[in-house]
């Protein structure tokens, strides 16, 4: 009997048939959404805030009054230690052996201090930097013995140091003769025109020997605090800094500006730069023949 009904249970389990699976495809799968609410784009971009010094500001904003306050504590301090000697009943002659008397003449001694400082900050003042107008006449010459590939990029070698930078006068002097002169330039007493560059006298010259020297450009801010300053006579008079260029081996580009400083420090690397640009247009296009044939009224 119970053989009968093992049987029939196994018979149950093998012999029933089963339902088939079903898969449901989705055409596309489904994610959890999440609502994300973005507060910056309501509320804009917080970022960093600059620190403020306040002292600094309002020293700055009021440099007279920061300069005569040592004057004013100075003299306080003064008219307080003379008014407590005074009350204080003490005799008026300083006595080595009081100890107050000690300490009044040191307090004395930095009143006095603090005055002296005040009149120092008082005449010492930083000198105001602006621009200056050249003193000279307008002169716009290139060789006209050098190709037009090298004249186009003379005039805009011109063309991007005045717009970019506070050049004022341009001399570019290539194989022993000068190929260009534009810009304010000095002078001439005899004629009344732009003086000539004489490239000769220049080559000779200790800035000219320094650049080919060192191969490398020499910025003189202050011009006028330079001995070489007199080898430049075609500049304006009145030029405040100047750049000198080296062109390769071959010549020099001198730049001069109307304001002392004037060149940053970007300023002086993008004149190297385009320096490395002009020299490589002059070297494939400038030969040594055609510089020798004189120009006309140079």
């Amino acid at each position: 009997m119970e053989a009968g009904t093992l049987h029939l249970h196994i018979h149950s389990i093998y012999c029933t048939p089963k339902r088939p699976f079903r898969y449901h495809r989705s055409s596309s799968p489904t994610f959890p959404r999440f609502s994300i609410s973005c507060s910056f784009q309501s509320e804009g971009f917080k970022g960093p805030k600059p620190s403020r010094n306040l002292v600094a500001d309002w020293v700055s904003n009021n440099d007279n009054v920061a300069r005569s306050l040592p004057i004013y504590v100075g003299g306080f301090s003064l008219l307080a230690v003379l008014f407590n000697r005074t009350v204080s009943g003490i005799a008026p002659v300083a006595d080595a052996s009081s100890s107050q008397s000690r300490a009044d003449l040191l307090a004395l001694g930095l009143a006095v201090t603090n005055i002296l400082t005040g009149l120092v900050w008082l005449s010492i003042r930083p000198k105001a930097i602006s621009k200056v107008d050249p003193e000279g006449v307008e002169c716009r010459w290139i060789s006209s013995s050098l190709p037009d590939s090298a004249i186009s990029e003379l005039e805009w070698f011109w063309q991007s140091l005045s717009a970019a930078t506070c050049c004022r006068s341009l001399v570019v002097i290539y194989e022993e003769s000068c190929i260009c002169q534009i810009g304010v330039a000095a002078e001439s007493l005899i004629s009344g025109e732009a003086e000539n560059v004489d490239a000769k006298k220049l080559i000779q010259g200790t800035l000219y020997r320094g650049i080919m020297k060192s191969g490398a450009q020499s910025y003189l801010a202050n011009l006028s605090l330079y001995p070489g300053r007199s080898e430049l006579p075609f500049l304006p008079s009145n030029t405040q800094a100047v750049i000198l260029q080296p062109l390769g081996d071959k010549g020099i580009v001198v730049i001069g500006g109307d304001t002392i400083r004037g060149f940053s420090t970007a300023d002086q690397a993008w004149i190297s730069l385009i320096g490395d640009k002009l020299d490589a247009t002059l070297t494939k296009s400038v030969t040594g023949d055609a510089l020798m044939t004189p120009d006309k009224g140079r």
